[in-house]
């Protein structure tokens, strides 16, 4: 649920903290909090409580929360799994707004952690006492001294301030991104260890922030998307304060794909999705964690694009081989770097630049005088024919930073973005760079990284589906009730008749040849039992062919046996495809296309978007999917009906907003591809509705 300002400042800005469980050991976990916090100067109340002793590092301790002078903002508890459930339900009996938990063996601990939890959260909400965690390690805000954490990384000197907030599912990676930001000349705002989020989630501890002026922008460390509704929401908001998000998030490997019914499930496998979720949410996700650290600069200088935009990106060296690493690494991400037009290299050389025509502007001989490179800089911004410009700098960045940087400097202001990429190892330079809020990288691959992961994001879609959830069991259809739901969709499909338990009776209200087809929802992959039978030229085939059906099923599924028989008249494409739509448990509703056919799982070939999508987004699904290339009239075949493909994912993606239809999954494999103009057809259609 969204949060209030109360809430912001008991999270974020206590006034008061009680540490239950401190230890008087500053070395223990238990002991680290009390310590960081009188280290950074804390100026609020800090009360530690251990019942065992009458003082901890120095300090008067305290009994319980009843033996304080006043009700705390915000409790750290460090006790132990059992006495920590005790604590939060002492907590909400006295009033505390929050109470962030350190201990294991929650909702990681089996039964007995779920029966933790469980009473964990019935304690707080008689009082509307807000958990940040289990597992989690805490939370800093480095403007205020804040320094409630237990995380060893932050025992050191001179913590560095920034705008950066960071909320991560792990609690080692706070520490972790501290201390290498520290050493890029990257500061914080603040940073938080959301743990196992049994109560306030990632999203809703973001958004907590957004109002705070000391927040400029979000770097999230993600292991999964749990309560993705929540950051979705926060996405929206964050693009509508102009606060930039860039996640990194774990998680790509094929081993976790969910198969569910269809193959959608195999195809829009757990990172396709997450993909998808973080780009449409305009959510820059990156690969690299130096990526991750150095991308706001970046993200806070390009905006997300509406849909299927190719960006036009200029690069500018000192170093050939240094520019053409940045080039190469673009080019793996699927971004060109494109050449400057006839006209500026005729203002390069009026303007005392010598240098060859190609898509590198290699200023190797002369490049290394500031003037060179501020002339050559300005005149390809001033072009107006870039949307982001990088500057790769040799070995003067090492050894003469000073001059290395100033062209920079002068350049960095104007209306392109520019981005540097530092080929030497230059921490002056480096430093410089990241105090002017210079998008500055170490390493090619992070370079390109983050442009392209700048340029990937969508603007979020305010009028996107509310969350729907996947019910744990759903109602299978079968074929016919399946193209009952496309019907009632506008979604056209072939022709069919239905044979009463495979009974041929009558002439057929269409012509041969036509395919035999089982019907029952206890057969969804019919092929694999026998269920189809293709090409039947007339009745005696279709007897025949009723007959096979009939004991193949009954032979492989028993529960089948006895089933209608779907005939289905034939038709020709010139493609196919596969349109799939399904819930996912954590992103929620999806939408898929791929090329269809049985290759399709191997290539992976395919465009997933959250649901649902407009026919621009449509659009642009196909156009990623290679396989579709051959529709659009390649070496002179004939063009396929393109728009009308991209109006039934369209139509198929509305799911999502259909709660009266009650599907969760749903699959056309194939849509038949008619020539231009004639539109798309299903021929065999998957779908499980909902039993909620």
């Amino acid at each position: 649920m969204p949060v209030d300002s109360a809430f912001h400042s008991a999270f974020f800005a206590p006034r008061s903290i009680a540490i239950i469980g401190a230890s008087d050991d500053a070395t223990k976990t238990a002991g680290r909090p009390l310590s960081y916090l009188r280290r950074a100067g804390f100026e609020g109340n800090l009360y530690p409580i251990n019942p065992r002793r009458t003082s901890v590092l120095g300090e008067k301790a305290w009994a319980s929360l009843d033996d304080l002078p006043e009700v705390v903002d915000h409790a750290f508890i460090l006790t132990g799994a059992d006495t920590a459930v005790d604590a939060v339900a002492e907590c909400a009996a006295k009033g505390v707004k929050v109470a962030t938990v350190l201990a294991n063996g929650f909702s990681e601990g089996g039964s007995a952690g779920h029966e933790r939890t469980e009473r964990m959260l019935a304690a707080a909400k008689q009082s509307g006492l807000r958990i940040i965690g289990p597992s989690s390690l805490g939370m800093v805000n480095i403007h205020r001294k804040t320094v409630m954490t237990a995380n060893a990384a932050f025992a050191e000197e001179g913590l560095p301030k920034g705008n950066i907030f960071v909320a991560s599912h792990s609690g080692s990676m706070i520490g972790a991104l501290l201390s290498r930001g520290k050493s890029l000349g990257i500061g914080f705002a603040g940073l938080v260890s959301v743990g196992n989020e049994i109560d306030l989630s990632l999203g809703e501890l973001c958004e907590a922030v957004l109002e705070d002026p000391e927040v400029g922008g979000y770097l999230l460390f993600l292991e999964s998307l749990r309560n993705a509704d929540h950051l979705r929401r926060f996405a929206e908001l964050a693009h509508r304060h102009n606060k930039p998000i860039v996640a990194l998030k774990l998680g790509r490997s094929q081993q976790a794909a969910e198969l569910a019914l269809s193959h959608t499930g195999a195809l829009a496998g757990e990172d396709a999705v997450a993909d998808a979720f973080l780009r449409d949410c305009g959510i820059a996700r990156v690969d690299t964690l130096e990526g991750l650290l150095g991308a706001l600069p970046l993200l806070s200088r390009t905006k997300t694009q509406a849909h299927g935009y190719a960006p036009k990106v200029g690069v500018v060296t000192t170093t050939g081989g240094g520019a053409a690493m940045v080039v190469d690494q673009l080019g793996v991400r699927g971004i060109a770097v494109e050449e400057p037009a006839p006209a500026t290299f005729d203002t390069f050389k009026s303007s005392g630049v010598e240098v060859e025509r190609g898509r590198i502007v290699d200023l190797t001989l002369a490049g290394v005088k500031p003037e060179v490179m501020k002339a050559a800089l300005s005149t390809m911004v001033d072009s107006k024919q870039f949307d982001l410009m990088i500057a790769v700098v040799g070995s003067s960045a090492r050894n003469h930073p000073d001059l290395a940087v100033k062209p920079i400097f002068d350049v960095a202001g104007k209306d392109v973005p520019l981005a540097v990429f530092l080929v030497p190892d230059a921490p002056e330079a480096l430093r410089l760079l990241s105090e002017k809020g210079i998008p500055v990288f170490r390493s090619p691959e992070a370079c390109a990284d983050v442009v392209a992961a700048a340029f990937r994001r969508r603007r979020p879609d305010a009028g996107a589906a509310s969350k729907v959830n996947r019910s744990e069991t759903g109602r299978n259809l079968d074929e016919r009730e399946a193209y009952g739901v496309l019907q009632s969709l506008g979604v056209q499909r072939a022709p069919i008749h239905v044979l009463p338990q495979g009974k041929v009776t009558g002439e057929l209200p269409f012509g041969y040849p036509v395919v035999a087809k089982v019907l029952s929802s206890h057969v969804l992959h019919k092929t694999d039992v026998g269920g189809v039978v293709l090409g039947i030229a007339d009745r005696a085939g279709l007897e025949k062919a009723a007959l096979d059906i009939g004991k193949n099923v009954s032979a492989h599924v028993p529960e089948a046996r006895g089933s209608d028989i779907l005939v289905q008249a034939m038709v020709k494409g010139i493609g196919e495809a596969l349109v799939g739509y399904r819930i996912d448990q954590e992103a929620g509703p999806i939408i898929m296309v791929a090329a269809g056919g049985v290759m399709t799982e191997i290539y992976q070939d395919r465009a997933v978007r959250l649901a649902p999508v407009t026919i621009e987004t449509a659009r642009e699904m196909i156009d990623e999917v290679k396989a579709f290339q051959a529709l659009k009239g390649f070496r002179g075949k004939p063009r396929g009906d393109i728009e009308a493909l991209a109006a039934a994912i369209v139509a198929l993606s509305s799911l999502a907003v259909r709660p009266d239809l009650a599907i969760q999954e749903a699959e056309v494999n194939p849509f038949l591809v008619l020539p231009e103009g004639q539109g798309v057809v299903a021929v065999d259609a998957l779908m499980q509705a909902s039993e909620n």
